[in-house]
């Protein structure tokens, strides 16, 4: 089939090129990089009716303004899809304002990174029939073998992806956990040999322990030139606003994500707080902060 993808970044390069060697003609729309087209103007006048428009673009201002522009410019029968990880309440609203313009509107979350284009994408397609079975030989395409499902209407896609990267946080947070204890034991050990065997016959196996592996393999076991300090793109603030708003628990997610937070202080003022309590009710030293260089 033919379609357009706008954004060329990590995920759309890769997407665009698995695409391109499935057959497919994939026609582009990137303002920093070397596309087919010069405007999403130009993009739409390359595509054939009924056309098909993706995004892999970054969720947000980029993403409102981007599917504003495309909806004044494409026509009734073609279909919209949002590939990046936006949040699925303007999902279900961008799909309503498309639908009010006879376009379709499709929200896939999308998951493979950087090694997508060799392993293939996991895609979770939320929106309408039609619009989807117009669309699945592309998804055929990116995803391997049973790596892409029609998860639900409007605005479901987009809610799977949250939670899928609401439980990655979950899963990398552990493992931080676990390797640090292993890190701070007594023994000498060597975590890269760990985690390379862990990914053999372990029951806490997954792709996330072999890219930890290839971590440790590039930069060291003590990973010592990666600063500690990480953040968090949405997804995980989402699933936990979601679990607050169904009342369902989720404690290692929530957890997971406060400890991002925790990452990103230099020196914790609850710390401080901590300590100076316990100096106060139990007369335990307390640490003299560094003074200012």
């Amino acid at each position: 089939m033919k379609l357009g993808m706008v954004g060329l970044g990590r995920m759309g390069s890769g997407m665009t090129e698995r695409l391109r060697r499935a057959g497919h003609t994939v026609q582009t729309y990137d303002p920093k990089i070397e596309s087919t087209a010069s405007s999403l103007q130009e993009l739409a006048v390359q595509l054939e009716p009924p056309r098909a428009v993706w995004m892999m673009i970054p969720a947000g201002e980029i993403t409102e303004n981007t599917v504003n522009e495309l909806l004044a410019i494409l026509e009734a029968g073609d279909v919209l899809v949002d590939g990046g990880n936006s949040n699925f309440h303007d999902s279900k609203r961008r799909n309503q304002k498309a639908a009010e313009r006879g376009i379709h509107f499709l929200d896939v979350g999308v998951s493979g990174g950087v090694w997508g284009l060799e392993e293939g994408f996991c895609l979770m397609a939320g929106g309408a029939e039609e619009p989807i079975r117009l669309l699945e030989p592309a998804f055929q395409s990116l995803a391997p073998e049973d790596g892409w499902a029609h998860v639900g209407p409007p605005g479901a896609g987009h809610f799977v992806k949250m939670v899928h990267n609401g439980i990655e946080y979950g899963l990398m947070q552990a493992y931080a956990e676990g390797f640090e204890i292993m890190h701070a034991s007594e023994f000498d050990l060597d975590l890269e040999q760990i985690a390379g065997i862990w990914r053999y016959g372990s029951v806490v196996r997954s792709w996330l322990l072999e890219l930890l592996h290839r971590s440790f393999e590039t930069h060291g076991a003590a990973l010592a030139d990666i600063a500690g300090y990480v953040e968090d793109s949405g997804e995980g603030r989402w699933s936990v606003l979601e679990a607050m708003n169904e009342d369902v628990p989720a404690p290692a997610i929530t957890l997971a994500l406060f400890a991002r937070f925790a990452s990103r202080q230099d020196e914790s003022f609850a710390a401080k707080i901590n300590a100076a309590l316990r100096e106060q009710f139990g007369g335990h030293a307390v640490k003299a902060e560094d003074p200012p260089r």
